[in-house]
């Protein structure tokens, strides 16, 4: 495949990208800093079967003007595309964002608004040759309004909700949509917050996102206990919800 990921220079973003790779599949970087651009794809090329190069395109989430060019330069480096893998987003704790105003506006429009924006642009450029794969993380944190996560998760529950539509909209058209919720992931972006119980490592989250692209699943929760999880965290009546701190 020719697969272009923003994000895919640290955390589950390099695991899946890493994948990728060393299993042949053309790889493009989008993403900031160019330092952190170069070090990944200099390390994607050399594990590439035939050290093929990783190209690499700066491309914000706080800078929407940067999205279509982005693009535009993935697309004619790879000579097409039939994949856009998006893990890049904001994280911040409830405290945190209770405490910071414009690091709440920043979230939510980073994870919300700005990622549908460059998934529409995503979206566009994979419909116009015919379809292809979208496949962009949203969270648990999205599944209920839950205290711990309530800022947080609401931009997730709005992602979640965007790339459902679009499956629905666009399957006809060749478009496969891949929602990936995962629980607690020990990753940079969580470094700091206590792990609660099965929390995931990035490969082995990444191992269960390149199946999942594979077999043309439309959700996945990962690690895989969260699936059960949510089930009953979904049907919990509200009032419970209100007592407990999950």
């Amino acid at each position: 495949m020719k697969v272009v990921l923003l994000g895919g220079t640290s955390g589950m973003g390099r695991s899946i990208a890493r994948i990728l790779a060393e299993r042949g599949d053309s790889t493009f970087l989008l993403g900031i800093p160019q330092t952190d651009l170069d070090a990944s794809a200099a390390d994607l090329t050399a594990r590439s079967p035939k050290h093929e190069a990783t190209g690499t395109a700066l491309c914000d989430l706080e800078k929407p003007d940067t999205f279509a060019p982005a693009l535009d330069a993935a697309e004619a480096a790879l000579g097409g595309l039939d994949a856009v893998i998006v893990t890049a987003a904001l994280f911040a704790t409830q405290d945190q964002l209770e405490a910071d105003i414009e690091l709440t506006r920043r979230l939510v429009t980073v994870n919300y608004a700005n990622t549908v924006v460059f998934c529409e642009h995503a979206r566009k450029r994979l419909l116009a040759k015919g379809g292809g794969k979208l496949v962009v993380f949203s969270s648990v944190a999205g599944e209920r309004g839950r205290k711990p996560v309530a800022i947080y998760g609401s931009s997730k529950a709005g992602i979640t909700r965007y790339l459902e539509a679009m499956d629905h909209k666009f399957h006809a058209e060749g478009l496969r949509v891949l929602t990936v919720k995962p629980g607690f992931v020990k990753t940079g972006m969580t470094a700091g917050v206590k792990p609660p119980p099965f929390a995931g490592e990035p490969d082995q989250v990444a191992r269960e996102v390149v199946a999942a692209m594979d077999a043309g699943k439309t959700v996945l929760y990962t690690p895989g206990m969260w699936a059960l999880v949510m089930l009953v965290i979904r049907w919990l009546p509200r009032f419970v919800m209100r007592k407990i701190g999950f």
